[in-house]
């Protein structure tokens, strides 16, 4: 039989030294104050951030390559992103169930899931349409407009976090 191992009475603070800060909940106006000075998102800027990137793309393909075809593709595979983007961005901003439910959180998230679906389902029935849209696709070109748009988030979210915020 083990011996019984001893039980600690120390404590987290007592083990660091260091006393952890009681929780205090904000009030409304601090709360407020609080989100005048966060960085403001937009989803608009990020879609035109999305096809900005996807014309410079197509153009540097086509000008690179001296191939038409294969501009057309890079175009096409950014499109496949920045198009469902953008309806997802009109759903979650300008919508009238989106103006309807602001105020409740929940609702919030199941419209941010309900338009994700959709913007997910849109960019597979733009990708599988390809063959048909496309005369000659180029599938790597594809593949690189649709892959370097889908990295604007990414970029976005890097600038975001290294830009200065207002509240120090």
């Amino acid at each position: 039989m083990l011996p019984a191992q001893p039980t600690s009475q120390w404590t987290d603070e007592q083990e660091d030294g260091v006393q952890e800060p009681e929780f205090k909940p904000l009030t409304r106006e601090q709360a407020q104050q609080w989100r005048a000075g966060q960085p403001k998102l937009s989803l608009w800027r990020l879609v035109g951030v999305q096809w900005l990137v996807g014309l410079l793309a197509a153009l540097a393909a086509g000008l690179l390559w001296q191939s038409g075809a294969l501009a057309v593709s890079v175009l096409y595979g950014a499109a496949a992103v920045a198009i469902p983007s953008a309806l997802m961005a009109y759903g979650l901003t300008s919508s009238a169930l989106s103006r309807l439910l602001s105020g409740f959180a929940q609702a919030a998230l199941v419209g941010f899931l309900f338009w994700e679906g959709v913007k997910v389902l849109l960019s597979v029935a733009l990708l599988a349409a390809a063959v048909w849209i496309l005369p000659e696709p180029n599938w790597i070109g594809l593949l690189v407009g649709l892959v370097l748009v889908l990295k604007v988030y990414w970029f976005g979210a890097l600038l975001q976090a290294r830009r200065p915020h207002a509240n120090g």
